[in-house]
């Protein structure tokens, strides 16, 4: 009974004290306290920003100078790389040259190239007067007119003319002076006296010696006709050449 008591008296300071005792032991946990009584000091850390610990440090002296030697480095690998490139550029662009033109392109290239030669070589020649060369000429003289006949032959080669009502005096024969063959009609206007005033060659694509075309020109202007007042002051008719290649 008495211990019941005695706590009913004192049972708010018991509480008391224990509450102090908690508070005092929560105190020394939060500040630090060993066994010893001797409080532990907390290490206080102060960050300081990058650029403050390491403050940048300008070396214009040394920089100008790396960057002035640098240059004649950098200038002579160029240098050699540009020569080399030029070399590779080289080499490729006559390989794909060389590639890209095919056989018949490159001989189609000497062919014209080949031609030119011919026409330079044929245009440093002197040019042939016409008027010297001689001509074997087919003559009517003594001949009855109606004996006489348009068409002439000379070996395997032939000349044909067609001028109406008219007949042939004098008839140069010049199919045996160009190596080459064809045959070749000229345009001619024949005056009364029976001279040959114009004489004009018709294109022929299928002739390859051109000189034909000159040879037969020249026989038909020394062609003769015979004279006839009633004709036509410009009587027009036509000479055929056929020449054989010699």
């Amino acid at each position: 009974m008495k211990i019941g008591e005695l706590y009913r008296r004192n049972v708010y300071g018991v509480i008391g004290t224990l509450v102090f005792h908690i508070l005092l032991f929560s105190a020394f946990l939060l500040a630090d306290v060993d066994m010893k009584g001797n409080v532990k000091e907390e290490e206080i850390l102060i960050e300081f920003p990058a650029e403050m610990l390491e403050p940048e440090i300008n070396e214009p002296e040394t920089v100008e100078e790396e960057r002035t030697d640098q240059p004649d480095i950098e200038q002579t690998n160029n240098t050699r790389t540009n020569v080399a490139s030029n070399r590779s550029a080289t080499e490729n662009t006559t390989t794909s040259t060389d590639e890209f033109f095919d056989d018949d392109y490159l001989k189609e290239v000497e062919a014209a190239q080949q031609l030119v030669s011919n026409v330079n070589k044929n245009l440093a020649k002197e040019t042939v007067d016409l008027s010297d060369i001689e001509m074997p000429v087919e003559t009517t003289e003594g001949m009855d007119r109606d004996s006489i006949k348009n068409v002439i032959y000379a070996g395997e080669s032939n000349i044909v003319y067609y001028l109406e009502n008219r007949y042939h005096i004098r008839l140069p024969v010049p199919v045996y002076l160009s190596q080459g063959g064809g045959t070749v009609i000229v345009d001619i206007v024949v005056n009364r006296e029976g001279k040959v005033v114009d004489a004009e060659p018709r294109d022929d694509n299928s002739i390859r010696d051109k000189q034909l075309f000159a040879y037969a020109k020249e026989a038909a202007i020394r062609t003769v006709f015979n004279s006839d007042n009633s004709a036509p002051t410009r009587q027009k008719g036509t000479i055929q050449y056929t020449f054989v290649a010699q």
